[in-house]
This record gives C-alpha cells, sequence and structure tokens, in this order.
C-alpha cells in the first residue's frame, strides 16, 4: 500500500514517517496490497481543530480522523482515503493514561486506517471487531495489546 505521509510543520513529537506508514500499511487491505493508496496527515491543534468542527462536528481537536474516500459509481480507483492524527492530542492522551507515546502513535494510526476500511465502533458489535483487529495488527507489530484487561463483547 502506498502510504503519504504528511506533516504539518506545527506537529512536534512526531514518530519518523518511515514507521507511520509501516504501521498504516499493516493495517491495510490484504487483497493486492501493494494496489492501494492513502494519505496520512499529521497536524497540530489548530488544523485538527479546525477539520473536526468542519467535517465532524465535534470541538476541539480530536486524536484521530478518517475520510474514506467515496469513488464515484463505475470508477474503479485504488483510493482508501486520508487518516489526519492530532499529534499534540496523541502526546497528551499518552501522558494521561501513561502510555508509550510510540504505542499511542501506531494505535491511532492502524484505528484511522482500520476506518478507511469501513470499520466501525458506535455499536457493541461494531466496537470488538475492530478493537480485536487493533490488537491483532499492534501485536503483530511487536506492540501490547491496547485493550489487554478491557472486557470485550
Amino acid at each position: 500500500m502506498n502510504v503519504e505521509v504528511q506533516v504539518a510543520p506545527d506537529a512536534g513529537g512526531v514518530p519518523g514517517r518511515s514507521e507511520l506508514a509501516r504501521w498504516a500499511r499493516a493495517a491495510g487491505p490484504a487483497r493486492a496490497l501493494e494496489t492501494w493508496e492513502c494519505t496520512l496527515r499529521v497536524v497540530g491543534e489548530a488544523e485538527g481543530t479546525a477539520l473536526n468542527e468542519r467535517y465532524r462536528a465535534g470541538r476541539g481537536a480530536t486524536n484521530v480522523l478518517a475520510f474514506p474516500f467515496d469513488a464515484p459509481p463505475g470508477t474503479a480507483l485504488p483510493l482508501l482515503g486520508d487518516v489526519v492524527v492530532c499529534a499534540p492530542v496523541v502526546e497528551r492522551e499518552a501522558r494521561e493514561h501513561g502510555v508509550d507515546p510510540c504505542a499511542h502513535w501506531a494505535h491511532l494510526v492502524v484505528h484511522g486506517i482500520l476506518h478507511l476500511l469501513g470499520h466501525d465502533h458506535r455499536f457493541e458489535d461494531e466496537r470488538a471487531r475492530m478493537q480485536a483487529e487493533e490488537s491483532r495488527v499492534l501485536t503483530r507489530l511487536g506492540f501490547a495489546d491496547p485493550y489487554a484487561g478491557e472486557h470485550r463483547a
């Protein structure tokens, strides 16, 4: 999967571009992996807030936003969409929850890619499936299961 990594100038504490792309590819579609494309953009607080408020009706910045590409009927393009990760929120959450920042970055990149692939967590059964897939990908990457010890449906 081709992952274009963009890092906004005001996004500090960001893992390397190759790591971000590797984590995204690990969560990507197994079928014809080399033909799929997505953009992973790391942003600062202001851009994260603007995107969340404009496109998701949220308040303030959130950790990750996913914008799946919806091809027009009859068009076959290998685009998954865009994932936006807000660096200050990721760093703040890692500190607040006492988790390794690198592991939290990987988790949110994987989470965003899974959203592009159609996973969601609005309902309990969807949430359980998405968390199981996140755990599978992250442990394969060498990270601890972020949901270890939590009850899953």
